[in-house]
Order: structure tokens, then sequence, then C-alpha cells
């Protein structure tokens, strides 16, 4: 993190990636599965590239001395940017995959969504009858008012 902080904000964006190539369709889903591929060649490159730069480091510890410029000499890494490489690397695994194949797979249900033009189509159902309470409930899940129509609003 204190040589780039590339590979996790790519990250971050391939794994909002990864769940909207879910709830995309068509060319959308094709989109985001390029965006996610993308994500993941960026955090490679910069988790690699970065596994052995100084220079962040040196600029640190001028500034920590109040000297112009600053030589770090033993600086150890640790495995840490092998491992964002190798999510890197998932995440560019993932948006291959969906590339190649996600146009096959289901999209998400549009059954909740309003439909402005189905319902006109259809044609104004009857008003529910009052006397019968699951006639209204029916209603309400169709998104109807119950109390109107020809029964009128009984009060």
């Amino acid at each position: 993190g204190e040589v780039t902080g590339l590979p996790s904000a790519l990250a971050l964006v391939g794994l909002a990636a990864l769940v909207a190539v879910f709830a995309v369709r068509r060319t959308g889903r094709t989109l985001v599965a390029a965006l996610l591929a993308l994500c993941g060649a960026g955090t490679v490159a910069a988790a690699l590239g970065g596994a052995g730069d100084r220079s962040a480091l040196e600029a640190k510890a001028a500034e920590a001395s109040g000297l112009t410029r600053g030589a770090v000499e033993a600086v150890s890494f640790g495995p840490w940017p092998y491992v964002a490489a190798l999510g890197g690397a998932a995440l560019l695994a993932a948006g291959l995959l969906a590339l190649r194949h996600g146009s096959r797979w289901p999209a998400m249900s549009g059954r909740h969504e309003r439909a402005d033009g189905a319902a006109a189509a259809r044609g104004r159902r009857a008003a529910p009858d009052p006397d019968r309470p699951e006639e209204l409930w029916k209603a309400l899940d169709r998104g109807e008012d119950p109390t109107t129509g020809s029964g009128g609003n009984r009060s």
C-alpha cells in the first residue's frame, strides 16, 4: 500500500464488476465482463510492477529524516505483492470466463420490475370483490388499488 494503491483500487472495482456481471444482460454483461478482465490484468501488472519498487519508500524515508533524498537499503516486501497479483489473476480469469460464456448465463429476473405498457396492454381488470379478502390481496400484489373501481370506496 505504501508503494502504490492501484492494485487495491482496481481490485475493488473488479469485485464490484464481478457482482454486476450477474445483474446486467446482453451488451451490458459483455462490457462489465471486459471491465472485470481489465481490472484483473491491471491489478496483476500494478502488483508485480510495485513488488520491487523502492522509490516510494525512499521518498518516505527522506520525508521522515528531513533530508532531500533518502536511501533505503534493507527492505523486504513480503508475499503481499504476489498475493495481490494472484487475486488479480483470479479477477482476470473470471472476466475472461464471463466474456466467453456470459451470453449463455441466465439473467436476473425482471419479475418485480414495473412494466409500463404491459398493464395497459392487458386492459383494466374488474374491481375486486370487497367481500372476498383473497381478491383484495391479489389486487394489491398486482399493484392495483382495491379501494377504487366499480365497487368504490366503502366508508
